[in-house]
C-alpha cells in the first residue's frame, strides 16, 4: 500500500486536533480569565531507505534517503499572555495584572487549586468564593498583632457582615499653627482716648470689636461666654439688670458702652485689654455683678481694679478683669467609650516670642483638674528668633470625661519638634491654624469592603475608618504551561509546572491585584479565524493526498485489465 495514504490520514488527524483546539479557543472568547491554546505540529517517524555515507577517497559523501510517514500534534501549548482588563461595578471582582494565580480551596485549605478568573462573591457564611464555590485563600487580620499576619499559613478569606469596630480613645493631638510674631493685639492696639461722643477708640481709630466668646480674667481663667449666657449688673443697690451675651452685647465695645451708660462714669480699656472705671464725681459708686444663666461655665467679675480715692469706707473694689485671646482653635477628642468632647486651645502673647496657652473644655469634663472647671490646663510656648518652636509645655494632658469613661486618659500633645517648623511657628504672618488632628474615633459598623493593588481586603466602617481584614494570596509557578486544566477556569499543579509559590501580590515577580476589574479572555478572534482558514486548507490538502493516492492505486489496478 502507498505510504502517502497513511501520511494523509495522519495529516487529517492532526488537523482535526488543531481544529478542535481553535474551536475551543473561539468558544471561550468571552470566558473570564481564559487562556487560549495552540496546536504544535511535528512530523512522524521517517522510513530510511538508504543511510548517509561519508566521503571516501575520490568519492563524495551521500545523504540518507528517508521518507516521512505523516504528521502529528506534538504538543498543545497554553498561552498565558495578559488578557485585557474589563472595568466592573462590583468591588469583589478582581483581576491579576501580571503573572500569578488566585488560590482557592474546596476542602478548607487541605489542597489548593488555581485560577485567573476573579469573579468572586460572598456566600451566606461571609466566605469569598468563585463561581465553583471554591473559597479564596489569603491571610487574615490578627487581633493580637493588630495587623494581617503574612507569616502565617493562608486560610479561607472570610468577612463577617456584622463586624463592628470598637471605639479608640484619643491618645494624641497634633496641632500646626502660626502665631503672629508681631506686636500683641496688632489689629486692635491699645486704647488711650475717646472721641467727642464718648466712643472708645483704638490708636488707629477703629472700634474695639474683640469677640467675648474667648476671654480670660486676670488670673488667666477663661470665661468662655456662649450665646445665651447672661449676668446681672446693679448700680448703687438698684434693680439688677440682666445682660445676655449675643443679644445685649457681643463685643468688648458693646459691653464698655453699656457700663459707661449705666454708671455715668468713664469706662475705658487699658493696653492689657482690661476694663478701667474712672469716677471723678466724688460720689460713692457701687456696682454689683452677679451671675445669671450659665452653660457649664463660670462667669466672674469683669472690672479691673478701681481707684479707691473716690470711694467711701466699706465699699469693695473689683479686682478682676478681662483680656482677649489672640488665637484659639478647638477639636473633638474621644474618651474610652467613644464619646466626643470638645477641647479648645487658646494662645495669648505675653512677650516677645512668648505665649501663654490655655486648654479648656466644657460639659463637666476635666483635664488635669476637677470637673466643671473652665481652665483645665495651662501652659506656655516659646519661639526662637527664626520662628521655630523653642519650647512647649505641657507635652501631655490627662483627660477625664463626665460619663464614666476611663479617668486620667493620657493624651500626647504634638505641637512640633524643638527647633522645627512642623508644628507651632511664630512668623510675622497671619495668625491661623493650618491643621489640627487627633487619632481617636468612635465605634462603627461594617458598611463596605474594597481591595487594594496588594490584595488587601479592607473594611470601611460607619465611623469613616478602614482596616485591612484579609489579604488575598497570589501564587506563581516556574512553568505556567505545565499546569493541568481541570475545567471551570481551574488549574492544578503538575509534575512539570514546578511547586506553587504562594506570596503577596506585587512581590517576587507576582502581579498586582486590580479591584473591580475582570481579566477578559486572551483569545484573539482575528488570529483564531485566520487559523481556522489555515487548518481548513491543511485538512483539505491532506484529504486530497488520500484521494490522489487512491486514484494512483486505481490506475495500477487498471493495468491488469
Amino acid at each position: 500500500m502507498m505510504r502517502s495514504l497513511w501520511s494523509g490520514v495522519s495529516g487529517l488527524q492532526a488537523h482535526q486536533i488543531a481544529m478542535d483546539v481553535e474551536g475551543n479557543n473561539i468558544a471561550n472568547v468571552n470566558t473570564v480569565g481564559f487562556k487560549y491554546s495552540r496546536a504544535n505540529f511535528s512530523d512522524m517517524l521517517s522510513q530510511t531507505s538508504k543511510i548517509a555515507s561519508a566521503p571516501d577517497g575520490g568519492l563524495g559523501g551521500t545523504n540518507a534517503v528517508q521518507v516521512g510517514l505523516g504528521s502529528s500534534v506534538g504538543s498543545v501549548s497554553k498561552i498565558f499572555s495578559q488578557g485585557s482588563l474589563e472595568k466592573t461595578d462590583k468591588n469583589t471582582d478582581m483581576a491579576i495584572s501580571g503573572d500569578g494565580f488566585f488560590t482557592v480551596s474546596a476542602d478548607g485549605g487541605k489542597s489548593y487549586k488555581y485560577t485567573r478568573a476573579g469573579d468572586f462573591k460572598f456566600d451566606a457564611n461571609g466566605m469569598l468564593v468563585d463561581g465553583n464555590g471554591y473559597i479564596l485563600q489569603g491571610w487574615l487580620y490578627d487581633e493580637e498583632q493588630g495587623k494581617i499576619d503574612l507569616a502565617s499559613t493562608v486560610k479561607d478569606v472570610k468577612v463577617d457582615s456584622s463586624l463592628t469596630m470598637p471605639a479608640k480613645s484619643t491618645s494624641s493631638i497634633r496641632l500646626k499653627a502660626n502665631l503672629n510674631s508681631g506686636e500683641y493685639n496688632e489689629k486692635t492696639s491699645s486704647v488711650f482716648e475717646v472721641d467727642a461722643n464718648g466712643q472708645f477708640l483704638t490708636t488707629n481709630g477703629d472700634e474695639v470689636t474683640e469677640n467675648l466668646s474667648a476671654v480670660f480674667n486676670e488670673s488667666g481663667e477663661k470665661l468662655g461666654l456662649k450665646v445665651g449666657d447672661s449676668f446681672n449688673i446693679a448700680i448703687n443697690g438698684g434693680t439688677p439688670e440682666e445682660l445676655v451675651y449675643g443679644t445685649d452685647f457681643s463685643t468688648v465695645e458693646d459691653l464698655r458702652s453699656i457700663l459707661a451708660n449705666r454708671t455715668g462714669v468713664g469706662v475705658s480699656i487699658n493696653s492689657d485689654g482690661k476694663f478701667m472705671v474712672e469716677n471723678t464725681g466724688g460720689t460713692a459708686l457701687q456696682i454689683d455683678i452677679s451671675e445669671g444663666t450659665q452653660n457649664n461655665e463660670n462667669f466672674t467679675n469683669l472690672l479691673s481694679p478701681l481707684s479707691t480715692a473716690a470711694l467711701q469706707p466699706g465699699f469693695s473694689t473689683y479686682s478682676q478683669g478681662m483680656a482677649t485671646a489672640t488665637h484659639g482653635t478647638s477639636i473633638d477628642v474621644l474618651d474610652s467609650l467613644g464619646s466626643k468632647h470638645t477641647v479648645r486651645f487658646d494662645f495669648r502673647n505675653v512677650g516677645e516670642g512668648r505665649w501663654d496657652m490655655k486648654i479648656t473644655s466644657a460639659g463637666g469634663t476635666s483635664i488635669g483638674g476637677t470637673p466643671n472647671e473652665n481652665i483645665l490646663l495651662g501652659g506656655s510656648v516659646t519661639f526662637n528668633s527664626d520662628g521655630s518652636l523653642a519650647s512647649a509645655n505641657p507635652s501631655t494632658l490627662k483627660f477625664t470625661g463626665n460619663n464614666g469613661s476611663t479617668e486620667n486618659q493620657v493624651i500626647d500633645l504634638d505641637l512640633g519638634s524643638i527647633g522645627g517648623f512642623g508644628g507651632l511657628t511664630s512668623y510675622n504672618a497671619e495668625t491661623k491654624t493650618a491643621g489640627i488632628s487627633q487619632d481617636g474615633f468612635g465605634a462603627g459598623d461594617l458598611v463596605d469592603v474594597a481591595v487594594d493593588p496588594s490584595g488587601v481586603v479592607s473594611g470601611t466602617f460607619s465611623n469613616g475608618k478602614s482596616i485591612g481584614l484579609a489579604q488575598v494570596a497570589v501564587t506563581r509557578f516556574t512553568n505556567n504551561e505545565g499546569l493541568m486544566s481541570e475545567g471551570g477556569n481551574i488549574y492544578l499543579e503538575s509534575a512539570n509546572s514546578g511547586a506553587a509559590m504562594i506570596g503577596e501580590a506585587g512581590a517576587g515577580g507576582r502581579g498586582m491585584v486590580q479591584a473591580s476589574y475582570l481579566e477578559m479572555s486572551n483569545v484573539d478572534l482575528s488570529r483564531s479565524l485566520t487559523k481556522l482558514i489555515v487548518v481548513q486548507r491543511g485538512f483539505q490538502s491532506n484529504s486530497k493526498t488520500i484521494t490522489t493516492s487512491d486514484q494512483m492505486l486505481n490506475t495500477l489496478l487498471q493495468l491488469k485489465q
